[in-house]
This record gives C-alpha cells, structure tokens and sequence, in this order.
C-alpha cells in the first residue's frame, strides 16, 4: 500500500520540486482506499486545476509572473557576487528550496542593499571630511594658490570671503582653462606667465584666483548623511565638495577620495 506515495514523494524529490500537497494526495488515495480512475478526474485533478487558476490570478493581480520562468541576468559590473556563486552554494546545501534561484538572488541582493543603507545611513559628512581645509581667498594672487596646490598635493581649493563663507572653488582645470591648449608646446612656460604677478597697474591676463575660480560651487552640510553625495560624485561630476557648519561657514572638505574610502570602510570586507 504505500509504494505510490513513496514513488510520488521519490520523484519529486529526484526532479527537485517537492509539493508536499502532492504527497498528501498519493497518500489519500491509499489511506481512503480510492481504487477507481474517476478519483484522479476529482477530487485530484479538479483541485490541481483551480489551485493553478487561483495561482494565476492571484499572480496577475501582485504583478508577478506565473507560470515561474527562470531568468538568466547577466551579471553586473559591480555585483559581490554571480550566478554561479549562488549554485555552488545550492549544490552544497543540497536541499530543495521552496523559492525560484532569481528569487533567491533577488532577495540576496536586496538584503545587501540594506545592509549598506545600514551602515552608511549613520555617517555624515562630518565622519568622513578633511577638517580644516586649506583655503584661499578671492584676492589670493595666482601664484600663492598654485604654489598652496603643489606643495600641498591637493587639486583644489575652496575660495571663501573673510567670513569664511564659501563664494567658489579653484582647481587645477580652472588654471589651465586659461592657456591655450591647442598647441601643446610650451605648457609649462604658458603656466608660468599665467601665475607670474604683473608689476603694473595696468595687466590684460588674470591676478587673483576670483578672476578665474568657478562660482557656481556644491556645497553640503556637516550633519548631511553621506550617501546623499551618491549622486554628486557618481553622476553629477564633482570631484570635490566643500563642507559648511550650521553658519554657512567652511568647515572640511570631502574629496572622490575621501568618499570611495568611507564607502568601502562601511561596506567591504572586515
């Protein structure tokens, strides 16, 4: 009496889609004695079918596919791990799992976004800032903020008014903005006429660093969270951003640098 459940239950778990109502039913059918084909017509096969429809609709209406058909994503540039990490892992556990593999994915990665919204979702910008940062003003001569730049190995400096107030940012690309790089010779002699102080009154090339600083500047607070830069460093192509307190004044500076290692303090390995 018990070899058409025990076949039933043997091939699901052979083709690796275990139903536990599908053993119940072989089992029934032993147990209640149901000997005459008509029981697989009904109760059998009738409520397989409107289980499926019930499937279907319910599905349809949650915005899910159904039947379940495997997706195959290629893999994405930055992702921890691939496709074949989750089967190895599958083929170890050797146990049949009641959720389709892109699921299991699915929910793997999700889990990990949040675990990176966690961790980072506690930091600011303050945490993760060069305190203090060197700085000029918009009367600095070209010479001192190129000399400030070299010595110091920095590729920009915030350009602040006597109150320490942020009016723009001098970078490297802003000096050589003002050379004419369509001929290459002689780069270094064009910097260094640039940056040389004039010794008249009267002078027909730029002085200061505010003749040539960008004035539409980003700027963020000390107390912003720091994934809220996400979209400054990735997309909106800043390299450098200064800090201001609850004053408005300049207070750190926060580099691609700055930012790519806080991310991977946060959220590589230990």
């Amino acid at each position: 009496g018990q070899q058409p459940e025990a076949g039933a239950i043997g091939l699901m778990f052979s083709a690796r889609c275990l139903h536990p109502p599908g053993g119940a039913a072989a089992l029934l059918a032993v147990l209640t004695h149901t000997t005459h084909f008509s029981a697989a017509l009904f109760p059998f096969l009738t409520n397989s079918l409107l289980l499926v429809l019930a499937g279907v609709a319910y599905n349809t209406l949650t915005g899910r596919r159904y039947p379940h058909v495997q997706v195959v994503r290629p893999p994405a540039a930055d992702a921890r791990f691939s496709q074949a990490d989750i089967d190895a892992v599958l083929t170890r556990y050797n146990q049949v799992l009641d959720i389709s593999r892109d699921d299991l994915e699915s929910l793997i990665r999700e889990t990990e976004l949040e675990s990176y919204k966690r961790r980072l979702g506690t930091l600011t910008c303050a945490d993760i800032m060069s305190s203090v940062p060197i700085s000029v003003e918009f009367g600095t001569p070209l010479q001192e903020a190129w000399t400030l730049m070299h010595e110091r190995h920095i590729k920009a400096l915030p350009v602040t008014d006597r109150t320490r107030r942020v009016v723009g940012i001098v970078t490297q690309a802003d000096f050589f903005r003002q050379l004419d790089l369509q001929h290459h010779d002689g780069i270094a002699g064009k910097l260094r006429d640039l940056i040389r102080a004039t010794r008249t009154v009267m002078s027909n090339k730029p002085e200061v660093v505010g003749q040539i600083m960008t004035r539409q500047v980003r700027v963020a607070s000390a107390d912003r969270p720091v994934v809220d830069l996400v979209p400054l460093f990735s997309e909106g192509g800043h390299h450098h951003i200064p800090i201001i307190d609850g004053e408005k004044r300049l207070t750190g500076m926060i580099t691609q640098s700055d930012f790519v290692r806080a991310l991977y303090r946060a959220v590589g390995p230990a």
